[in-house]
């Protein structure tokens, strides 16, 4: 166990747990049995990568992981209701057109899901440099929401703004959004860093999260999936969940285990180690989560 000094107590779980809570499996063997009916959501979650990383000591397959990735994906079956980026699905870049070029570059890789609804959140790699200038043009607004089967998601943008907050601006959307939705309904909040602090030092945090926090106290059953941390993480709260998703690209320290968060170098003896991604199914008749966590595999098919 690790515990979150800055933030609720981080918790694995491995079992089926009560109404209103979550399955969350560290690993999974085979294919994910959803379902996709007028009775559940199915939705799969990728976040953190980082088309454009180099660096061949912390993942000599930075140019095929991404790619090894969607076929593992394509080969889950089914359809769901939608796959979502959380955030720095390119990285970083100071020239304005290398942004462009990386962007068109992930943008014609991703097509080769098979995957019908296709969203995505910037993350600070995608959008800090320009204020999401360049994001803008190739996904369209930061921040939105939308409605699935009577459930309500909203994507937040925490990392357009030089400190990573919401502004003032965003949180006054929020509010008139969730001002429209019944307080006992079902909302999901996706968002490239948490809103509840993991490590402030680190940057793992929204500075303002707390205002958002705050919106939301009134619904008993928020859960926000994010990125940006790159590990499985869970964080719970009173009416507020989050989870944090590995990065497809590389993994990060735990927080505060280490003097800075840079990179872990690439481990030859456990190739792809802690790189992966989630599916999501809620099941609408007991608001039941099911969590399953896929790792990135050498010949990119399902373990």
């Amino acid at each position: 166990m690790i515990q979150a000094t800055q933030g609720p107590r981080l918790r694995g779980r491995s079992t089926l747990v009560p109404v209103l809570s979550l399955v969350f499996l560290l690993s999974v063997s085979g294919a994910f049995a959803q379902t996709t009916s007028a009775d559940s959501i199915f939705f799969i979650q990728v976040s953190d990568t980082h088309w454009g990383f180099n660096n061949a000591k912390v993942n000599p397959d930075y140019a095929g992981t991404l790619r090894k990735g969607i076929s593992e994906i394509n080969a889950i079956g089914g359809q769901p209701d939608f796959l979502i980026f959380t955030g720095d699905e390119t990285h970083m870049t100071d020239d304005p057109a290398v942004r462009r070029q990386r962007m068109t570059q992930f943008k014609d890789i991703v097509t080769a899901l098979a995957v019908k609804t296709i969203r995505f959140i910037p993350g600070e790699h995608d959008a800090a440099a320009d204020n999401a200038k360049a994001y803008r043009e190739f996904f369209g607004d930061p921040h939105y929401a939308f409605d699935v089967k009577g459930v309500h998601f909203v994507v937040l943008d925490n990392v357009s703004t030089p400190d990573g907050s919401l502004g003032t601006d965003q949180l006054q959307w929020l509010a008139g959004v969730l001002k429209g939705f019944d307080t006992g309904s079902q909302v999901v909040v996706f968002a490239h860093r948490p809103l509840v602090p993991v490590w402030a030092a680190w940057g793992w945090q929204t500075p303002d999260g707390q205002q958002a926090l705050n919106m939301l106290k009134p619904f008993r059953n928020v859960k926000l999936f994010y990125g940006h941390i790159h590990q499985q993480r869970e964080d719970d709260g009173p009416g507020f969940d989050q989870y944090a998703a590995p990065g497809m690209m590389f993994p990060l320290p735990a927080p505060g285990s280490v003097a800075s968060p840079n990179p872990l170098l690439w481990d030859a003896a456990h190739p792809y180690r802690e790189l992966g991604f989630r599916t999501v199914q809620i099941d609408l008749k007991t608001l039941q989560f099911t969590i399953k966590e896929y790792g990135i595999t050498p010949d990119g098919t399902l373990p």
